[in-house]
């Protein structure tokens, strides 16, 4: 049989709660503290990937950044209920821009 990868969800209740459906283990928080607690006890208990509201992951910068330089886990930015704050876009065209040396994917209308 084959190992499950272990997915976790962090963020507030009403932005997290239906994942618990889809078997993801999910974590109801909104202050720094737990959402940074939360992240760093997913992470020690194996988690491969931690999918975080966008609202909650702006409150913890120093944790997910403490992240970014392991393969796992890997923290992924999620819109909350409310919406999106665009930071998983933003992610993708850093990620792009720093492996290619420029912005040619996502360039900007009217910088031509």
């Amino acid at each position: 049989m084959a190992e499950q990868i272990k997915i976790a969800v962090v963020g507030d209740r009403d932005s997290v709660m239906l994942w618990g459906a889809l078997g993801v283990q999910t974590v109801f928080a909104d202050e720094p503290r737990e959402i940074e607690r939360a992240v760093h006890k997913l992470a020690r208990e194996g988690a491969a990937i931690i999918y975080i509201t966008e609202q909650a992951m702006v409150k913890i910068p120093e944790a997910v950044e403490k992240y970014k330089t392991v393969p796992f886990p890997a923290i992924i930015p999620i819109p909350n209920a409310e919406g999106s704050l665009g930071l998983g876009m933003k992610g993708i065209r850093d990620n792009i821009e720093k492996a290619i040396g420029a912005d040619l994917l996502f360039e900007q209308e009217g910088n031509s």
